[in-house]
């Protein structure tokens, strides 16, 4: 089947303007429909990038490096950015490739059909031309015929009618008339004739010659337009189909970072972490409180039975209320100042204060601060001692003896291994240094060997002093070891216990407290203290931390005070008052010179006796409601 818009399309001259005016709007709106693709690809880019950042893990965070399953979701993260990256490449090749291209042929087809549309209108109005002029030549010899004709018959009229002088002329000059006629119309025919064959010519040229070239290159402009359009399509698929090898890369990534999550190992990695080494705590013995029952109550023996059943209780010292925990770890430990010579109530910048603080315990430092602090910061201090946390105010030993045994050998061996790994890269660097030095002493114009030196002499130092680090590193842990090795022995004999001495309010409790062993410092919930300036770490022991830390009733007044001086309380464990407060006593006094009193429920702490004048109550029962600040 013929395919020439000349041939067959020769009287389609306003059809063939429409349908290619109609083609250049869907290549616009194609061209359109790819940029608008391209924006969505480079946003959906933007919003994988962001999410990606978004969810990545900290650096701060060590455990997301530990287990699988934070190293997978860290894979997946980072081929979502990797897909990210190829979804803003495919954008940019639409756009480059595609959207710009199209546009600018999209002006030059513009220009294109203009100009043979041009081309076919003037063509098209020239054989119009032609065509009227044939008209008007026919109309007027049509006309001059008719004319010619009417003028012969009326000469052979008066010819016939011949009779006269006068009717005789009339007849010559009808004759005349009529050959005028005659020669008008054959002259009008000869221009008839002129035009007709001007016009066949002229549509001739028209129609087999014109119009055929014209509407072929129609035809091969559209031809070109619809090729374009195919390229366009098959350009960007190719553009996605680039992009694919590497998009299935990144998922067959993701793939292989799901499989290899691995839950056991994880489990594992768990107990490597958390692991302390210590043994559980043993059995909690029993006590008879039936035979204090039946005893006569008196005030010294009902104090001395509160102070025995103190020294035997069983509670497990990290969820002891504050004011036991003052008891234990805040009472002071030097005798009480003497009272003032003249005591008066303006003398209270000038009183003595309490005796100079003592060397403070981790422990002991963080139960105060958690006893003064506020609401909110106390609320904090609990969650950290019930999630088992380490709270931390300063850096630990290097020896690392403020971590449980196990942790203590893990750390020391992590340690040893990045020693030795800069003991490695200073050692290759002097190596290559001494190598340096030999070729510059062969080949002085190579480089001055002395300037080496200096560089020598500090590569020198410094694995000097990463030697002596790795020895001590090597003693802790031979130390650490032996630690654990002993743990284990008393584990497999049976003679690991809790260590469940008698502790008191005074300065002796805390010397036993620092005094214990090693072994003896195993707190029964598995935290570990090695030294006065170790770090305390607690470990939750139960749900119900809370409940026990709430519920228990504080100790029970047994009188009231009035303070007889002023006195500043700054060592830890000591109540400051001013002079007539009235305050409730919990404890006597003991023989060093210090009495345990209240103020309104909430504060506790130690004052000299010899500011205060003590009234015990005679039941010593009950707690005194009027003890408040004055």
């Amino acid at each position: 089947m013929s395919c020439n818009w000349g041939t067959e399309l020769w009287d389609q001259f306003d059809n063939l303007e429409k349908h290619t005016s109609w083609g250049i709007d869907f290549l616009e709106r194609y061209t359109k429909f790819v940029k608008e693709r391209a924006d969505i690809e480079l946003s959906y880019a933007k919003q994988i990038r962001s999410l990606s950042k978004k969810y990545h893990p900290k650096r701060s965070r060590e455990d997301e490096g530990r287990y699988t399953w934070c190293l997978a979701f860290a894979a997946t993260l980072r081929q979502l950015n990797e897909l990210s990256i190829q979804r803003e490449e495919l954008a940019e090749n639409l756009n480059s490739q595609i959207v710009c291209e199209l546009s600018r042929y999209t002006q030059e087809l513009k220009t294109e059909r203009k100009t043979h549309f041009q081309d076919g209108r003037r063509a098209q109005q020239h054989i119009e031309s032609s065509w009227k002029q044939l008209e008007s030549s026919k109309r007027r010899f049509e006309r001059d015929c008719k004319e010619a004709e009417r003028a012969q018959q009326i000469s052979d009229r008066i010819d016939l009618d011949n009779k006269t002088d006068g009717e005789k002329r009339c007849s010559l000059k009808a004759r005349q008339t009529a050959q005028q006629k005659k020669e008008a119309s054959e002259e009008a025919r000869k221009d008839y004739v002129a035009c007709l064959n001007q016009f066949n010519q002229d549509q001739h040229q028209h129609y087999h010659t014109l119009v055929p070239v014209i509407y072929q290159r129609i035809q091969d402009m559209e031809e070109r337009r619809i090729e374009r359009i195919c390229e366009a399509m098959r350009s960007s698929a190719e553009a996605e189909r680039k992009v694919l090898p590497v998009v299935s890369r990144c998922l067959d990534a993701m793939m292989d970072a799901a499989e290899g999550i691995q839950p056991r190992m994880d489990t594992r990695q768990v107990v490597e972490v958390y692991k302390s080494g210590f043994d559980p705590p043993g059995d909690v013995e029993f006590e008879d409180y039936s035979a204090s029952m039946r005893r006569s109550i008196s005030e010294s023996s009902y104090l001395d039975n509160r102070a025995e059943g103190r020294r035997h209780s069983r509670k497990l010292w990290p969820f002891i209320r504050k004011n036991k925990l003052l008891t234990l770890l805040s009472s002071p430990r030097q005798p009480p100042p003497p009272p003032p010579t003249s005591p008066s109530p303006g003398a209270v910048n000038d009183s003595p204060q309490s005796p100079p603080p003592a060397s403070r315990e981790p422990i002991t430092q963080r139960l105060n601060d958690l006893m003064t602090s506020g609401s909110r910061t106390r609320k904090q201090c609990l969650r950290s001692l019930k999630r088992g946390l380490s709270l931390k105010l300063g850096s630990g030993p290097a020896d690392c003896s403020h971590l449980p045994p196990e942790q203590r050998r893990k750390k020391l061996q992590t340690r040893i291994n990045n020693i030795n790994q800069e003991i490695q890269r200073e050692r290759e660097q002097r190596d290559a240094l001494l190598k340096m030095r030999e070729v510059y002493e062969r080949s002085p114009q190579m480089g001055d060997a002395g300037s080496l030196e200096p560089r020598l002499e500090e590569v020198k130092q410094s694995l000097q002093k990463l030697e002596e680090e790795l020895r001590k590193n090597q003693a802790w842990l031979a130390e650490a070891d032996s630690r654990l090795s002993d743990h284990s022995g008393r584990r497999q004999s049976g003679g690991c216990g809790v260590n469940s001495q008698a502790t008191t309010p005074g300065s002796s409790s805390l010397k036993q407290l620092d005094n214990r062993s090693p072994a003896s410092r195993e707190s029964p919930d598995g935290s570990y203290t090695e030294d006065n300036s170790a770090e305390l770490h607690f470990k939750s022991r139960s749900s119900e931390f809370d409940d026990d830390f709430d519920d228990e009733e504080p100790l029970p007044s047994i009188g009231t005070c009035k303070s007889l001086y002023p006195f500043q309380g700054q060592n830890e464990g000591t109540l400051s008052m001013v002079e007539g407060e009235l305050l409730s006593v919990v404890e006597e006094d003991k023989g060093d010179g210090w009495t345990r009193v209240r103020r309104n429920l909430e504060e506790e702490g130690y004052v000299p006796t010899s500011y205060i004048k003590v009234f015990l109550d005679s039941s010593a029962k009950g707690f005194v409601q009027s003890s408040r600040l004055v």
